[in-house]
């Protein structure tokens, strides 16, 4: 008896790229850059999965800091974008380790969170992010600063 092959069902081919071989398209969309979102919203990970592939990125998501660590080291994506309240390791905490090791400290961080304090900006930008951005944020403004990073040598 032959068994039958795993299909992903995702809603957002994106996110299953991770896993198995690129595609033609997903090998452009990685040329346009690869997006890591870490946070453990799943609205927040397919709202800005979907806008960012839409508009030519390559997305990969994590619901936990952990994984998002993982996925960092196994891809190099282009940008990271950071939530920083996620059960278990926060992202402040992954964000400083992304920093010490050296196969993704120089990858640009964007850290996005629902805390507008300055305290909480001044602590994400000791840990190593490159850009704050406060919830809600718009999916445009979002790309904008995924942009700019990508176009910054040494960002």
């Amino acid at each position: 008896m032959r068994r039958a092959k795993a299909v992903s069902m995702s809603r957002f081919p994106a996110e299953s790229e991770a896993t198995g071989p690129e595609s033609r398209r997903s090998r452009a969309r990685r040329r346009a850059g690869l997006v890591l979102i870490v946070d453990d919203a799943l609205h927040t990970r397919e709202l800005y999965t979907e806008y960012l592939t839409y508009r030519g990125l390559g997305v990969v998501s994590a619901p936990e800091a952990e994984t998002g660590l993982r996925l960092a080291e196994t891809l190099k994506p282009d940008v990271i974008v950071m939530d920083i309240a996620m059960p278990g390791l926060n992202g402040i905490t992954a964000t400083h380790r992304l920093r010490l090791n050296p196969r993704t400290r120089r990858i640009p961080i964007i850290v996005l969170t629902g805390y507008a304090f300055r305290a909480i900006e001044q602590g994400a930008l000791e840990a190593g992010a490159n850009v704050f951005l406060t919830k809600p944020c718009l999916p445009e403004d979002l790309e904008l600063k995924i942009r700019e990073l990508l176009t910054t040598p040494g960002a």
